[in-house]
């Protein structure tokens, strides 16, 4: 299995991002968190990364963060959910505020992710409630709330959720903002590629 890999960035692409690992350029899928840190071609790009083996290929999937990998495989594990479903949810939720929510059974929430309906939503939380890893009061939550807040602000004032995460994602993520401040340097953000 490839566990991670290293390289050059070559393109990126709505959904995953070329990188040159030797002689090779791997096509990677990625969820709109992690490509959104990767937007320089040219530059250096280190993933953890999912080998996803079916009867018709092979498919590599890659993250940021080894929580965000973990948070994936988990994922994949619950009947009905495949890797396309896995990346929107985290391309909306980190992988501490997804956690929180299955122990919570915040149904809303997860539902939030294009593709999750509270029917499946329903299902991750009766599938995964026990197997998650706790995540103590207070870590990342907030934030993670926030800024699926800051999505469905977005998305009301008419920007596509692929735009607005896209935007989300782009949000210093050391600094710890108000809700009205993230909606604004998101809505900036957006201004400039207009």
């Amino acid at each position: 299995m490839i566990a991670s890999i290293h390289g050059i960035l070559e393109a990126q692409r709505e959904d995953h991002l070329i990188v040159r690992v030797g002689g090779f350029g791997l096509r990677v899928f990625v969820p709109a968190s992690t490509r959104n840190r990767f937007s320089t071609p040219g530059s250096e790009v280190s993933l953890y990364t999912h080998l996803h083996v079916r009867e018709d290929g092979l498919t590599l999937y890659g993250f940021s963060e080894e929580a965000e990998r973990d948070m994936f495989e988990l994922l994949i594990g619950v009947s009905g959910v495949g890797p396309k479903v896995a990346l929107a949810l985290l391309s909306v939720l980190d992988a501490p505020t997804f956690y929180r929510a299955i122990a919570q059974e915040d149904v809303q929430l997860l539902a939030r992710a294009p593709g999750v309906g509270k029917k499946l939503a329903g299902r991750l939380v009766l599938e995964l409630k026990g197997k998650v890893p706790a995540v103590a009061p207070g870590t990342a939550s907030a934030g993670g709330i926030r800024r699926s807040e800051v999505l469905e602000a977005l998305v009301g004032l008419g920007y596509s959720p692929a735009a607005a995460q896209a935007a989300i994602a782009r949000l210093p993520q050391d600094q710890n903002l108000t809700l009205e401040e993230q909606i604004t340097l998101a809505l900036r953000s957006l201004a400039r590629e207009l």
